[in-house]
């Protein structure tokens, strides 16, 4: 069998993000700067920046904001060939107000009836999603529809049959669910269909009903997970695999800009470690390192690293 041509392949939601240039309530934002974010292609634009070929699958309006998501991620070298043109609905976009010390900002969406809402099995290109070595999803995606739940949870069924590694980021969007239960148990379910599972602590709370990230970790290793990597925040990060466990420790900021797609910064340091044969201990140094770049910046992607600024030994 050939060597697969990708690395990574994702599938979600890309928006148009408009960030307050000024602190406080989002009502009294006078101005905005447009920026391109989605966890699936946040992801996808870092692991690209270090040199892996990545691939992402949705659906974009036939609208600007479509075309600027389109020439952004295609500019990174994120390959967007599986990305297809909706006539008949809009690419989302949302409002993002400008937090201080550390605050998570306020975050509006406009997505209902989106272009990427109406991804579905059509849209699940065998050949081409099996051309990558391993598939990353989250739980943003099968929020959206019915049909974006059935093709995320096809995707890894694939991918898992056909021997690739899959990683599920849970990123949860309680809104976009009719219930807290609804969204755990759904949540909790593709969990079991992933080899790396990576809830943040609070995230792991929320859908399994424990608290420490030993237990958590428990939880989905005992529902078929090959690893669990807890998120810790300034903490940094716990992990559980086969090959053991431990605790690595974060890295210190002077100061937090925007929290918004830290998460995403941090999976990106997870798989590109993961995929290059680092040991866990190794792979969560990067992946709190790259985090802790993210929430520097305001913006998805604009703090994510090259490989040339990777610190020695990571």
């Amino acid at each position: 069998m050939d060597a697969p041509e990708l690395d990574v392949i994702t599938v979600g939601e890309t928006m148009i993000s408009f960030a307050a240039n000024e602190p406080g309530a989002l009502q009294d934002a006078a101005s905005f700067t447009a920026i391109v974010g989605g966890a699936e292609t946040n992801v996808a634009v870092g692991l690209a920046r270090l040199g892996l070929k990545v691939a992402w699958v949705s659906r974009l309006g036939a609208d600007s904001f479509g075309a600027r998501i389109r020439a952004t991620l295609a500019a990174e070298g994120v390959d967007c060939s599986a990305v297809a043109e909706d006539p008949a609905r809009p690419t989302g976009f949302m409002l993002k107000s400008r937090a201080l010390a550390g605050a998570d900002p306020v975050v509006e969406y406009f997505r209902r009836g989106s272009a990427a809402s109406a991804l579905s099995r059509a849209d699940l290109d065998e050949p081409r999603f099996l051309a990558a070595r391993h598939l990353h999803v989250t739980g943003i995606t099968p929020a959206l529809s019915p049909s974006c739940a059935a093709l995320v949870e096809r995707a890894m069924r694939l991918m898992r049959a056909a021997g690739r590694t899959v990683s599920f980021d849970p990123n949860l969007r309680p809104r976009l669910w009719p219930s807290r239960e609804a969204m755990a148990e759904h949540l909790n379910r593709l969990a079991g269909l992933a080899d790396w599972v990576l809830p943040g602590i609070a995230e792991g709370r929320t859908l399994t009903g424990l608290d420490t990230p030993e237990q958590i970790a428990a939880f989905y290793r005992e529902r078929g997970a090959a690893a669990v990597v807890v998120k810790l925040g300034a903490e940094g990060a716990y992990w559980s695999s086969a090959e053991g466990e431990g605790r690595v420790p974060g890295v210190r900021v002077e100061q937090v800009v925007d929290t918004v797609g830290a998460g995403d910064a941090f999976a990106v340091g997870v798989l590109s470690g993961r995929l290059e044969g680092l040991d866990w201990p190794a792979t969560l140094a990067r992946a709190n390192w790259i985090g802790a770049q993210a929430i520097q910046v305001v913006g998805d992607i604009e703090g994510l690293p090259r490989r040339a600024q990777l610190p020695a030994g990571l």
